[in-house]
């Protein structure tokens, strides 16, 4: 059912955004910033050193999907006006639990256990899965659903900021580990706010008396989020790279003298 979707929407989609359709031109937005950061990132993997090198591939692909997958986001939303819910969870479910690995890729080189990584990629699941239930069985359950799907959002948090992920990056001697781990911390506290507040601006929800588009709340949240993510694990990663540099060349220096 989906590839026929697919497939219909590639062929026959209007790609013209009306002037006030502001919605229209975030998904528009969204489509090439995602997959600008997406070359960017697996452009550049090759300048950072080594260890860094996975998490920026997986920054990149992370990008990659979540741009193609708004290509046709976009010709869907323009086509009916209607939320591509389908479309989103699909990415999601791909992507989200790829941003959650972040973690334990940063760690893995001190000593990370894929018990984490299981602990991250379930919750990730458990919280995209359950939040897709209660889009679509209507107000009057969303709100259990939602409710639920929170509880592997707790799950993630935990373990990033208090399990043994948690624990483990107060022992590792880089900084710049140490400085990413804690910025995409940071972003699943503040950055991923931005995705309940697009769910309960659903019609019926808590929230949809403010009468804003949760199309547009998901967008803006998605671009923020993923090449955020990206930029993070890419700037941290440079940092590494000049650190490393230096310290190699202080002996050379100081046989000047």
């Amino acid at each position: 059912m989906f590839a026929t979707l697919l497939l219909q929407v590639a062929a026959k989609a209007d790609f013209t955004i009306p002037k006030n359709d502001v919605v229209g031109f975030t998904f528009f937005v969204s489509t090439f910033a995602l997959l600008a950061a997406g070359a960017f990132f697996l452009l550049e993997r090759n300048s950072l050193p080594p260890q860094w090198r996975t998490s920026l591939t997986v920054a990149g692909i992370i990008c990659i999907i979540a741009g193609v997958n708004y290509y046709f986001m976009r010709g869907l939303y323009i086509q009916t006006h209607e939320s591509p819910t389908q479309f989103r969870y699909i990415d999601w479910v791909l992507t989200v639990p790829m941003l959650c690995a972040q973690f334990y890729l940063l760690l893995s080189p001190a000593g990370a256990k894929t018990g984490s990584l299981w602990v991250l990629a379930t919750g990730a699941v458990w919280m995209i899965a359950f939040g897709y239930l209660g889009e679509i069985s209507g107000p009057a359950h969303s709100i259990i659903w939602g409710s639920i799907s929170t509880l592997g959002y707790l799950a993630v948090v935990y373990e990033v900021w208090f399990g043994r992920l948690g624990k483990l990056v107060d022992q590792s001697e880089s900084i710049d580990v140490v400085n990413a781990f804690n910025y995409l911390g940071y972003f699943i506290i503040i950055g991923w706010a931005i995705y309940p507040l697009g769910y309960m601006m659903a019609p019926g929800n808590l929230l949809s008396g403010l009468h804003i588009d949760m199309n547009l709340v998901y967008n803006v949240g998605d671009v923020i989020n993923k090449i955020g993510f990206g930029f993070i694990v890419y700037t941290m990663a440079r940092s590494a790279g000049a650190r490393s540099k230096a310290t190699a060349a202080e002996p050379a220096r100081v046989a000047a003298y």
